[in-house]
């Protein structure tokens, strides 16, 4: 591996409660946050341990798992972070999943891992240890900054 991607310094972790974090791998693009998010480009979407058992009421999120299994506390997949902003009403953030007077974290390049791989996150965004990185770069070898 290149010293350039060593120390997880091109990547990111971003900790999503289930099932909003199942649901990204299932075509949820934008992601609801409170504040802005300066960092572009690749965060691991990590499933944290706590269970939004609202939105399971969801016909929108029920859809979205239906027959996926939610992995709390793992690495479930990769996704390209490529904007963030405001939101800008119904008219400009047409996205289902966008939230009203939040900021939107816009993703692309959504990957699932084959295999969850259980992590310990943090809020808001946080630096992947190599190990971590490693192991996500054996399943996703072609991933690189």
């Amino acid at each position: 591996m290149s010293s350039e991607l060593e120390g997880g310094d091109w990547i990111r972790g971003i900790t999503i409660r289930q099932p909003w974090a199942t649901c990204i791998l299932a075509d949820k693009r934008t992601e609801n946050r409170p504040a802005n998010w300066p960092w572009r480009d690749w965060v691991l979407l990590h499933a944290g341990k706590t269970l939004d058992r609202t939105a399971l009421r969801s016909p929108l999120v029920a859809t979205a798992i239906t027959d996926r299994e939610l992995h709390p506390g793992t690495v479930i997949g990769v996704a390209r972070l490529i904007d963030c902003h405001l939101d800008q009403g119904p008219q400009q953030c047409t996205s289902p999943w966008a939230q009203r007077d939040v900021h939107h974290l816009v993703l692309a390049d959504v990957q699932e891992l084959a295999l969850p791989v259980p992590a310990t996150g943090a809020l808001p965004a946080w630096k992947p240890k190599q190990q971590l990185v490693d192991q996500i770069l054996h399943q996703l070898p072609h991933l690189r900054p």
